[in-house]
Order: C-alpha cells, then sequence, then structure tokens
C-alpha cells in the first residue's frame, strides 16, 4: 500500500520553489470539478516528471484509493470491488472529462458500508471473546482478501476487535494480580469480569472514534482522499493539502507547537512518531522514540482510551495535542513489540528549541566541538533574523573562541530544509566553489555555489548521518564528502530525497472563485544533485565510515516507496577537492578497523536485526497464554540488548562560555535541556568515534603543518 504522507512531510521541504509554467484560470460552478481540473493541469504541467494519465495510471489509482478507503478491508465486499472495477480503466478517462463518478460511487457505497459497520461491532461486542480458543490474526492486511458476505464481515470485525480487546484484558488482568500481590486481602475480579470490562473499553472506544471521527467526516473530506490518492501517484512528496491541512501548516509555521512535542506519520493504518522535537514533553520523557506506534490515547479526565489504529492522522492529532498543562496517556507499540503506557504532560514547544546548538569535549588535552542540526531551518520573511548556516557559524565562533581543535557536525535524524541555508553553511567550511546542482525539466542545470571566500572553520570536520538524515542534510553531507571536506559517519546510507517541493496555492489558478478554498499542492518540481554529477535520489549519500543503528535493516527511505523517482546523473560542476589533510584516506581505514572491533556497536546491530524479525512478524495469537507467552518471550529476548542504554563513553561534555552566561539567566529550564543533552552525548558510541577520528586528523594535521615549516 502506498504510504501518506500529507501535511507533516512539509517540513522535509528543500525550498519554495518557483514553478515554470505559465498561469491558467479556471472557473466552474462544481467545486468538486473545479478541483480537479486546477491540480491536473498543474501536475501535467508542473510536475518535474509528470506521468501519462493513461490506462495503467488508472490501474494503479484505482488499487491505491480502494486501499486508502478500506486499509484494514472491514467495510467493502467482494461484490463491492467487482462493482467499482468496471471503472479501474477509465478513471483516467473521467479525470481528463473532469468526471468524478467514480468518486461518488465509492462515496456513497462507503457511507453505507460504514452504517452496516456501526451495527456489527455492537454486536460483535456484546458478546463475549473466548481467550482459550486457539486462533490468531494476521496484520499484515495486503495478506488478506475482502470478505464475501455479510457473516464473513461480522467474523473479521471479531477478530479485529478482539485483537484491540486483547491489550485492554492483559492490562486490566495484570493490574488485579499487582493489586493482590500488595493486598493478599484484595479479590480479583474474575476472568469474566476482566473480559467484559475489556471489552467494554473497547466498546467506548470505537464508539468514540466513529461518533466524533467518521460522523463529522464531510463529503469534502472525502473527495479530499481521492484528490490526495492522485497527486501522490507522480511521487512521495507530491500530495495534496485540504483547506484544513492547509490552515494546520500555515498555524505550525507560525513558530510554535502545541502538545506533546512529536511529529507523526500515518504508515498504513498506524500512527507513527518521526521525529520528537528537542525539549519538549515526549523528547524529555526519555521514553518514546523515533519509529514508535501510537495505539490509543487517554485523557487525564477520561476514563477510557481512544482507539486510533486505523484512523485518519489529522483525526488522531485531534486527540494527541492540547492545551499546556494538561496530561495525555500514549499507548505505544515499540519497533522490539512491546507495548506500554506513557503519561506526558502537554507543553508549548518554541521552535527555537529546535535551532543549532554546542557543547565542548575535551580529551587527551585536545578540545572539540559538537554542534546539533535538527534541521535547516530559515525565515523566508527575515533571511537575517533567522537562519541556520548564521546561527552555526556562531556557535563555530563561540567554539573557537575556547580553543577547539576539531568539529563533529550532528546531521543524524536531521529532515531538511532550505536550499540556501544549506549553501550557505557548507560554504562556512571551504573557501568557495559548487555546492549543488538543481535542475528542472526541459531547462539547463543550475549550479548553486558559495562565493564568500571566507571560511569559518578550516580545521577538521566530521559529519554524523543516519538514514533518516534526508534534503538538505544529504546536499551538506555530500558537498563535504565530494570536496574531501569532512569525513561521514553513519548508516550505510542516507535517506535518498533527491527532489525539491513547490508549494502551491490553488486558489491563485481560479478566476473570481465564489466555490470557497480550494487548498494546496506540493509539487515536486526540481531534483538536486551533488557537485560530482550523481543524485542522491535513492541512493542517498553513502558513508565514509558505516556503522549499524537501529534503523539499519527497517524499510525507511526513498528506496523503499513504489513510486519514487528515479536515480540518474548529471555532468560534474568544476570543483577542486580540499587539500588541507593528507591522511583523509587513512583516517577513514583506522575508523572502520575501531569500528570492526567495537562490541557495542555489535550489539546495536544484533538489535537491528532482532527488531526487523519482529516488525516482520504479523501473525499474532489471540489465545491469551500464547499473546502472554510471547509478549515474554519478548521481553526476555530484549534484555540481551539491555547494555545499548547503559553504555557510557569516557567524554564529558560541556556548555561553552556564551551558554554559561545563559544559564545564570534562564527561566526557561535551558540548563536542564541542556544537561540532559550532554548526558546523552556522553552515552553515544557515534559521537565517541566522531571525536576518535577528529583526533586521527589533528595529530596528522599538526605533523603536516610541522613538516611544510621545515621544508
Amino acid at each position: 500500500m502506498k504510504r501518506n504522507y500529507k501535511i507533516l512531510l512539509l517540513l522535509l521541504l528543500l525550498a519554495f520553489a518557483s514553478c515554470s509554467f505559465t498561469t491558467k484560470t479556471f472557473a466552474d460552478p462544481d467545486k468538486d470539478k473545479l478541483l480537479i481540473q486546477v491540480v491536473t493541469f498543474v501536475l501535467q504541467q508542473g510536475h518535474f516528471d509528470p506521468i501519462a494519465m493513461d490506462d495503467a495510471f488508472s490501474v494503479e489509482l484505482f488499487k491505491d484509493y480502494v486501499e486508502n478507503l478500506d486499509p484494514v478491508k472491514r467495510y467493502f465486499y467482494e461484490s463491492d470491488i467487482e462493482d467499482f472495477k468496471k471503472f479501474e480503466t477509465n478513471i483516467d478517462d473521467q479525470l481528463k472529462a473532469y468526471d468524478i463518478t467514480f468518486f461518488n460511487v465509492t462515496y456513497e457505497r462507503m457511507l453505507k458500508r460504514i452504517e452496516e459497520a456501526k451495527v456489527i461491532y455492537k454486536e460483535v461486542l456484546s458478546q463475549p471473546f473466548d481467550y482459550s480458543k486457539d486462533e490468531s490474526f494476521n496484520t499484515d492486511y495486503d495478506k488478506i482478501g475482502y470478505v464475501k458476505n455479510k457473516k464473513e464481515m461480522k467474523d473479521r470485525w471479531r477478530q479485529q476487535l478482539k485483537f484491540s480487546t486483547l491489550s485492554n484484558y492483559d492490562d486490566i488482568y495484570t493490574q488485579e494480580k499487582m493489586t493482590k500481590e500488595k493486598d493478599p486481602s484484595y479479590v480479583m475480579k474474575t476472568e469474566q469480569e476482566i473480559e467484559k470490562e475489556a471489552r467494554e473499553t473497547t466498546l467506548k472506544s470505537i464508539d468514540i472514534y466513529f461518533n466524533d471521527t467518521i460522523d463529522d467526516l464531510k463529503r469534502e473530506d472525502w473527495f479530499a482522499v481521492y484528490v490526495n490518492t492522485i497527486v501522490e501517484e507522480y511521487d512521495p512528496h507530491t500530495y495534496y493539502l485540504a483547506p484544513k491541512s492547509k490552515e494546520d501548516f500555515d498555524t505550525r509555521m507560525s513558530g510554535k507547537l502545541e502538545g506533546i512535542g512529536a511529529r507523526l506519520q500515518k504508515r498504513m493504518d498506524y500512527i507513527k512518531i518521526v521525529e520528537l522535537i528537542s525539549g519538549g514533553p515526549a523528547w524529555r520523557s526519555n521514553e518514546l522514540e523515533v519509529e514508535d506506534v501510537i495505539l490509543k490515547v487517554k485523557q487525564e479526565k477520561e476514563e477510557f482510551p481512544v482507539n486510533i489504529v486505523g484512523m485518519p492522522i489529522n483525526d488522531a492529532i485531534k486527540y494527541i495535542k492540547g492545551p499546556k498543562g494538561t496530561k495525555v496517556t500514549l499507548t505505544i507499540k515499540k519497533v522490539d513489540g512491546t507495548i506500554k503506557d506513557i503519561t506526558l504532560t502537554r507543553d508549548i514547544i518554541e521552535l527555537d528549541e529546535t535551532y543549532a546548538k554546542a557543547s565542548l569535549v575535551e580529551k587527551d588535552n585536545m578540545k572539540f566541538g559538537v554542534i546539533d542540526l535538527p534541521s535547516f531551518y530559515l525565515d523566508f520573511n527575515n533571511y537575517k533574523k533567522l537562519n541556520a548556516a548564521a546561527d552555526v557559524k556562531k556557535e563555530i565562533e563561540r567554539l573557537k573562541a575556547e580553543g577547539m581543535q576539531g568539529l563533529v557536525l550532528d546531521l543524524r535524524d536531521n529532515g531538511g530544509g532550505s536550499l540556501p541555508a544549506v549553501v550557505d553553511m557548507a560554504g562556512l567550511f571551504i573557501e568557495s566553489g559548487p555546492i549543488v546542482q538543481v535542475r528542472s525539466t526541459g531547462e539547463p542545470k543550475q549550479v548553486l555555489e558559495d562565493k564568500d571566500k571566507s571560511i569559518s572553520w578550516d580545521g577538521p570536520l566530521v559529519i554524523l548521518v543516519n538514514e533518516l538524515s534526508a534534503s538538505a542534510s544529504e546536499i551538506m553531507s555530500a558537498a563535504m564528502q565530494d570536496y574531501k571536506r569532512a569525513i561521514i559517519i553513519g548508516s550505510k546510507q542516507t535517506y535518498g530525497k533527491g527532489t525539491v517541493q513547490n508549494v502551491l496555492d490553488l486558489n491563485s489558478w481560479v478566476r473570481n472563485n465564489t466555490n470557497g478554498d480550494l487548498g494546496a499542492l506540493a509539487l515536486t518540481t526540481q531534483k538536486y544533485y551533488r557537485i560530482n554529477g550523481g543524485s542522491v535520489q535513492l541512493e542517498g549519500v553513502k558513508s565514509d565510515v558505516i556503522v549499524p543503528d537501529k534503523f539499519s535493516f527497517i524499510d525507511v527511505g526513498e528506496k523503499d516507496k513504489e513510486n519514487a523517482l528515479p536515480w540518474d546523473e548529471i555532468d560534474a560542476a568544476k570543483y577542486t577537492t580540499w587539500s588541507n589533510y593528507f591522511d583523509y584516506d587513512e583516517a577513514i581505514k583506522s575508523s572502520n578497523e575501531r569500528m570492526r572491533n567495537n562490541t557495542q556497536l555489535k550489539l546495536i546491530e544484533e538489535n537491528a536485526k532482532w527488531i526487523k524479525s519482529k516488525i516482520d512478524e504479523t501473525v499474532v495469537p489471540l489465545n491469551y497464554n500464547k499473546y502472554k507467552a510471547e509478549l515474554a518471550l519478548n521481553d526476555k529476548e530484549s534484555e540481551r540488548f539491555d547494555g545499548i542504554t547503559k553504555y557510557k563513553t569516557n567524554l564529558t561534555f560541556e556548555p561553552t562560555a556564551y551558554e554559561k552566561e545563559l544559564f545564570a539567566k534562564d527561566t526557561t529550564d535551558l540548563k536542564e535541556k541542556r544537561d540532559r543533552w550532554y548526558k546523552s552525548l556522553s552515552q553515544d558510541v557515534y559521537v565517541e568515534e566522531a571525536i576518535n577520528v577528529l583526533q586521527d586528523l589533528k595529530t596528522a594535521y599538526n605533523i603536516k603543518k610541522v613538516a611544510t615549516v621545515k621544508n
């Protein structure tokens, strides 16, 4: 199934590039037809690699749209799919004629099946579940077909609801046992009472889902799903922003995030955490991680949680976010399959907590600096006021003032940001020259260069990356690698997003629009290339020193998207490699040798393989004893990886003099946030190796300087 990225991936955009196609205006009294006209025109005229709207397109769109409507196959029957299939090869013709018959048919059928589902789930949950029965449930919905009749549909709901209720049953049963252990006189609830309570909890949760979410969906919301499926056929980063989603994006860009401080994505029917905002409640908890799945959400004044599996992401977010000071309990499924409840107190997350920050570390009487950069941010309205390059430059100057002899730039989990910011930042480390090449369809390539001959840092440089380092992070890493200016340490390859998007207001194409807001379109308009001519699309940036991490065997990159644009290459730009170090290759060789013998990294790799094996296990038991046995086995197996979190280096990280002054005036818990960051750095095997490489480079650099002086 195609994964839906929608609004949250706007935070990965490289730049708000300008479109090269001619503006055309449209007018139609029917808003839906008008939207189809505008969207199809913009896609065909403005997309970097427009695809033909033919029968093959129609067949793929048909499959993806039906899957988006009913991802867990609990609404449509086999007969519904057969009815829909008469449109399978002519949706393209409908789109060309601005005909929305296919949407209307599926929409009306969906509403009918939803009403039937309301009856079915209540019937199912009115009867006890038999957890002694030996049966299982496959959570990989691609491997199950559509049901043929109402009897099969009811059984599908029974299995899914039994699976959902199983964790409730286990929670109540475990709590009863713990209470009994603390108080031997306590009379435990019977298994029948526990089963009934668990079932009632599920009923309340699904009632809330249908009453507060499904019933609130208007026709325009369903139509937005259809339009978004159309545009996502072009590539993973082209998607439609309905008016409400556009409002949410505008609010997010205003500078504050209110809630738990995590960015989420809808993948299949699950809501996954894709980023933790530094300083936010989720980050402070030390319990949530990227790739964790949120199963349920419970408000502090509510007795029962709401199951958000299968829920549209915007609706799920409504339950998760909330006013500062309120508490929310999330039921989380970790990447290793374990399930736990985590309670967070919501807060206002100022975006300045996601800006560049720096730390000093000393080793063997040598001082090094670490700069963490979560994104390549930029204020397009006031470039001088806020941009990542300027902030990194300031941190470099502060570190240099304290005797820094080598620098680590940490771009792990950095999803990208501004193209101008990354060009300026790369210029901090070279005298001048090309940084990235950009190409639009049918137009000559553009070479974006650093023209400022000043250099902020000419000493040893190491860049840390992982599979989630994307877009601008890949431009930065690729440029420094091509210049042989820095050594890249990290995953086998970075994310592999080599495209540029442009966010277009669709209303600008409409003459005298009286139909209301049409929303916006995030459109892929360009591809970018390394200065050596290769694209990072799909292949990403390959690290000089490859180290395993928990994402090593998980499908998280661009190469894992079914409709990603292909890799290609263009002519290289003219550039001269860095010449200050003669032992670049030797430093890489030494680091690889250390990494091969690092027991901590071996443990991390074993853990990554184990996590992958757990993700691949999609058949789950609905027998309670087998379910508990699997949980116990998971817990037992995971114990051998406890050493990952207990790892401690011999390095101590300290604030710069500038931040020490800020601590003295601090009213925003800055010192606490930094202390937590320093502690995490001191347990980070990747940072430890980066410091080792800097030490190698600095030693060689000093030898080279002495040799040069003697000559």
